[in-house]
Protein backbone atom coordinates (compact mmCIF):
# COMPACT_ATOMS: atom_id res chain seq x y z
CA UNK A 1 0.00 0.00 0.00
CA UNK A 2 1.55 3.93 -0.94
CA UNK A 3 1.37 6.28 1.09
CA UNK A 4 -1.44 8.34 -0.86
CA UNK A 5 -3.39 5.04 -0.48
CA UNK A 6 -3.00 5.21 3.55
CA UNK A 7 -4.31 8.45 3.35
CA UNK A 8 -7.00 7.97 1.31
CA UNK A 9 -8.09 4.81 3.62
CA UNK A 10 -7.54 7.31 6.69
CA UNK A 11 -9.92 9.99 5.00
CA UNK A 12 -12.32 7.02 4.41
CA UNK A 13 -11.97 6.49 8.19
CA UNK A 14 -12.72 9.78 8.76
CA UNK A 15 -15.64 9.76 6.94
CA UNK A 16 -17.03 6.60 7.73
CA UNK A 17 -17.04 7.30 11.80
CA UNK A 18 -19.21 10.42 11.23
CA UNK A 19 -16.67 13.33 12.17
CA UNK A 20 -18.49 16.32 11.58
CA UNK A 21 -15.78 18.61 9.36
CA UNK A 22 -17.09 21.49 10.73
CA UNK A 23 -16.44 20.62 14.26
CA UNK A 24 -13.33 21.88 15.76
CA UNK A 25 -11.61 17.66 16.26
CA UNK A 26 -13.19 17.88 12.54
CA UNK A 27 -11.61 20.59 11.08
CA UNK A 28 -7.84 19.80 12.67
CA UNK A 29 -8.63 15.88 11.42
CA UNK A 30 -9.42 17.03 7.62
CA UNK A 31 -6.53 19.50 7.51
CA UNK A 32 -3.83 16.78 8.41
CA UNK A 33 -5.24 14.86 6.41
CA UNK A 34 -5.12 17.44 3.50
CA UNK A 35 -1.73 18.12 4.37
CA UNK A 36 -1.26 14.09 4.36
CA UNK A 37 -2.54 14.19 1.13
CA UNK A 38 -0.64 16.93 -0.46
CA UNK A 39 3.05 14.96 1.25
CA UNK A 40 1.62 11.67 -0.05
CA UNK A 41 1.84 13.08 -3.71
CA UNK A 42 5.31 14.80 -3.83
CA UNK A 43 6.40 11.82 -2.24
CA UNK A 44 5.46 9.74 -5.65
CA UNK A 45 6.47 12.71 -7.43
CA UNK A 46 9.64 12.31 -6.29
CA UNK A 47 9.53 8.75 -6.76
CA UNK A 48 8.96 8.61 -9.97
CA UNK A 49 11.94 11.93 -10.73
CA UNK A 50 14.52 9.34 -8.94
CA UNK A 51 13.37 6.74 -11.27
CA UNK A 52 13.93 8.47 -14.39
CA UNK A 53 17.61 10.09 -13.17
CA UNK A 54 18.39 6.70 -12.74
CA UNK A 55 17.84 5.78 -16.43
CA UNK A 56 19.06 8.48 -17.18
CA UNK A 57 22.22 7.83 -15.31
CA UNK A 58 22.44 4.36 -16.44
CA UNK A 59 22.28 5.69 -20.11
CA UNK A 60 25.14 8.20 -19.45
CA UNK A 61 27.57 5.47 -17.40
CA UNK A 62 26.77 3.00 -20.54
CA UNK A 63 27.66 5.95 -23.01
CA UNK A 64 30.92 6.48 -20.73
CA UNK A 65 31.71 2.65 -20.97
CA UNK A 66 31.71 3.31 -24.45
CA UNK A 67 34.32 6.56 -24.79
CA UNK A 68 36.20 4.92 -22.42
CA UNK A 69 36.96 1.78 -24.62
CA UNK A 70 37.00 4.24 -27.82
CA UNK A 71 39.75 5.94 -26.35
CA UNK A 72 41.84 3.74 -24.16
CA UNK A 73 40.51 0.79 -25.93
CA UNK A 74 41.09 -2.66 -23.98
CA UNK A 75 44.34 -2.84 -21.88
CA UNK A 76 44.92 -6.24 -22.14
CA UNK A 77 45.49 -5.12 -25.64
CA UNK A 78 48.42 -2.70 -24.51
CA UNK A 79 50.03 -5.27 -23.01
CA UNK A 80 50.63 -7.52 -25.64
CA UNK A 81 51.38 -4.68 -27.55
CA UNK A 82 54.20 -3.23 -25.35
CA UNK A 83 54.68 -5.81 -23.23
CA UNK A 84 54.03 -5.95 -19.38
CA UNK A 85 55.96 -3.06 -18.09
CA UNK A 86 55.74 -5.13 -14.72
CA UNK A 87 57.89 -8.12 -15.51
CA UNK A 88 61.13 -8.59 -14.39
CA UNK A 89 64.26 -7.38 -16.66
CA UNK A 90 66.49 -9.42 -14.92
CA UNK A 91 68.69 -8.93 -11.57
CA UNK A 92 69.28 -5.93 -10.59
CA UNK A 93 72.68 -4.58 -9.63
CA UNK A 94 74.31 -2.54 -7.56
CA UNK A 95 77.80 -0.41 -7.40
CA UNK A 96 79.83 0.31 -4.64
CA UNK A 97 83.62 1.57 -4.19
CA UNK A 98 86.01 -0.63 -2.54
CA UNK A 99 87.63 1.41 0.33
CA UNK A 100 91.07 -0.12 -0.10
CA UNK A 101 91.59 0.69 -3.58
CA UNK A 102 88.79 2.91 -4.81
CA UNK A 103 87.59 0.40 -8.03
CA UNK A 104 84.01 0.33 -8.65
CA UNK A 105 82.21 -2.85 -7.96
CA UNK A 106 78.72 -3.97 -9.25
CA UNK A 107 77.05 -6.42 -7.21
CA UNK A 108 73.93 -8.21 -7.66
CA UNK A 109 71.29 -9.02 -4.87
CA UNK A 110 72.79 -12.08 -4.19
CA UNK A 111 76.32 -10.97 -3.76
CA UNK A 112 75.13 -8.71 -1.41
CA UNK A 113 73.68 -10.67 0.99
CA UNK A 114 77.00 -12.90 1.04
CA UNK A 115 78.64 -11.79 4.03
CA UNK A 116 82.55 -12.35 2.29
CA UNK A 117 82.44 -9.92 -0.08
CA UNK A 118 85.98 -9.20 -1.79
CA UNK A 119 87.14 -6.89 -4.39
CA UNK A 120 88.18 -8.23 -7.73
CA UNK A 121 90.48 -5.96 -8.47
CA UNK A 122 92.46 -6.15 -4.56
CA UNK A 123 91.38 -8.82 -2.91
CA UNK A 124 90.35 -6.84 0.20
CA UNK A 125 87.28 -7.62 2.07
CA UNK A 126 84.09 -5.54 1.86
CA UNK A 127 81.56 -5.37 4.63
CA UNK A 128 78.67 -3.47 3.81
CA UNK A 129 76.04 -1.63 5.81
CA UNK A 130 72.43 -1.68 5.41
CA UNK A 131 73.10 2.39 4.89
CA UNK A 132 75.58 1.38 1.82
CA UNK A 133 73.18 -1.27 0.82
CA UNK A 134 70.11 1.35 0.12
CA UNK A 135 72.77 4.21 -1.18
CA UNK A 136 73.87 1.53 -3.47
CA UNK A 137 70.92 0.86 -5.22
CA UNK A 138 70.12 4.44 -6.21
Amino acid sequence: MTTAEKVAYLKGLTEGYGIDPAAKEGKILSTILEILEDLALDVEDLEDEVAELEEGLDAVSEDLADVEDEVYGDLDDLDDEYGDEDEDDGPLFYETECPVCGEIISLDEDAIENPNIKCPACGASLHLTDEEEENDGE
